[in-house]
């Protein structure tokens, strides 16, 4: 249901909200429903690699969208939509149906700073939209709660609730229904993201066509989480949540891109206690003991290779407004 434009209304000049990029540490997938999507159970966890969105009002009803040119080198700006397919904007658009908002009057110009890798299995398109959504939300004075923003965003994409919410949490269904797990202690990262993107929709085919083939097991039921990785991660007990990351996506993606096994080589004979492909890839996440340790692992990951590595952490909050 719309709700009514507001008698008087606050003028901001704009608004600036960042939310997190994430990784799954767990991804298990099923086979898919009849409506062609797949079943997922996952642990997705909010990282300190943060996408930045300023919404300025415009008189003309029109939602445009720009590219900061402070985004990160690894972003191709070629990647990125700036029309209304971008997620961002229609999340502007969902919010703006949602106030009942004038379209001839209620414009909205979005920034998009980005620091996570595009198609890189790590939702940034999502946190844009999440961005986005606060920004619009505080320059329009919408006075909604963070679940209500949460809802309003289900539509786009499973990933971004959990970008609006951020933490961590266990995602069923098709990843959007969450629940939130209470993860305060540090998960210590390095990200190496690749230089091309990965079609999400490509890798969840290519799992599927190894599984008809018989390269990979055909899962007989609907995935679930497994207890004891979400014990590892709310004790903070990093050597065993290394034995227990898991990514059905991980053989596909790599499959598509050879690079990542070699890459996974890099990182584990680095001294990561554990390396996986975020999400549908290609970006490559390893865990590390500390924040210290990460940040050493990076610096030898680049040494090596040439290739950029980011020591982040997790769980950080969710969408926020600055």
């Amino acid at each position: 249901m719309s709700l009514p434009a507001p008698s008087t209304t606050r003028l901001f000049s704009h608004a600036t909200a960042q939310a997190p990029g994430k990784v799954n540490l767990s991804l298990r997938v099923g086979t898919p429903r009849a409506d062609g999507y797949h079943p997922v159970a996952s642990v997705y966890l909010a990282v300190s690699m943060l996408e930045e969105v300023t919404a300025t009002p415009r008189q003309d009803g029109e939602i445009t969208v720009t590219l900061s040119e402070q985004s990160s080198a690894f972003v191709d700006p070629d990647a990125i939509p700036v029309d209304s397919s971008n997620l961002a904007a229609r999340a502007a658009l969902r919010l703006r149906e949602h106030l009942g908002r004038d379209p001839q009057t209620h414009g909205v110009h979005l920034e998009i700073t980005k620091q996570v890798p595009v198609a890189g299995g790590m939702g940034g398109g999502s946190a844009d939209a999440a961005a986005a959504l606060l920004a619009c939300a505080a320059l329009w004075d919408a006075g909604l709660s963070r679940q209500a923003l949460a809802e309003i965003a289900a539509p786009l994409g499973a990933d971004v609730p959990f970008a609006v919410m951020g933490g961590a949490a266990v995602g069923l269904g098709v990843g959007d229904e969450l629940t939130p797990l209470l993860a305060r202690h540090p998960v210590h990262l390095v990200l190496v993201p690749a230089t091309t993107g990965l079609s999400t929709p490509q890798v969840y085919g290519l799992l599927d066509q190894l599984r008809e083939e018989g390269g990979l097991p055909m899962p007989e039921v609907d995935p679930e989480v497994d207890p004891h990785l979400v014990q590892a991660l709310t004790s903070g007990d990093a050597e065993e949540l290394a034995l227990l990351l898991a990514n059905d996506l991980q053989v596909p993606a790599a499959t598509l891109v050879p690079e990542l096994s070699e890459m996974l080589d890099v990182g584990l004979e680095e001294g990561a206690l554990a390396g996986q492909v975020s999400g549908s890839g290609p970006t490559v996440m390893f865990l590390a003991r500390s924040a210290e340790e990460s940040f050493q692992l990076a610096a030898r990951i680049e040494d090596r290779t040439g290739v950029a590595a980011v020591a982040v952490h997790g769980p950080v909050h969710g969408a926020r407004v600055l």
